[in-house]
């Protein structure tokens, strides 16, 4: 199945199960925030497309909003919490001695902005499930992280969700 095909589906799916549109936010959002299945999943097209379903299908924006939230956070949560169980021999384990430099900029990036990066990290595309990994491998406090987690999670749903939502209902008055 390709993205398309998947993206298709998918809308379809929330278009007609509309009580379902939160659970399947978060399910994406999560898959999203997860460091290899993210790769795999291409929630972002879909959460936006959910977001225009929202504004244009009468479907409730909040808690389709917290229901993403809360599986970007969850997803963070375990990807930080795996990096913190490998630890930095992490670093010479697949697949990540496959890439030294990518470490490195990752440790950079970290370094540079502690535990911001984490929140910053979640609105970039590549970096939005291996910087919660990194943070967990580097071993950045849990509480801070979980703070800049859960807040980060919260604004980048709400982002994405919103002009999808918004412009269709504006455009309809």
């Amino acid at each position: 199945m390709d993205i398309e095909a998947l993206r298709t589906t998918t809308l379809a799916f929330v278009e007609a199960h509309k009580a379902w549109t939160p659970f399947i936010a978060g399910g994406l959002a999560f898959c999203e925030s997860i460091a290899v299945l993210s790769l795999f999943v291409p929630a972002t097209v879909i959460l936006v497309g959910i977001g225009a379903l929202v504004g244009g299908a009468d479907i409730p924006f909040w808690p389709v909003v917290i229901a993403a939230a809360v599986g970007a956070a969850l997803g963070d949560w375990i990807s930080y919490e795996a990096g913190r169980w490998l630890g930095p021999g992490a670093k010479t384990k697949w697949p990540l001695r496959r890439y030294p430099e990518l470490m490195a900029k990752a440790e950079a990036f970290i370094g540079r902005w502690g535990i911001a990066a984490v929140a910053l990290g979640r609105f970039f595309g590549p970096a939005r499930a291996l910087v919660p990994l990194f943070a967990g491998i580097l071993g950045l406090a849990r509480l801070p992280f979980q703070l800049a987690n859960v807040a980060s999670a919260l604004v980048w749903a709400f982002v994405l969700l919103a002009p999808g939502a918004g412009l269709l209902t504006w455009f309809h008055r």
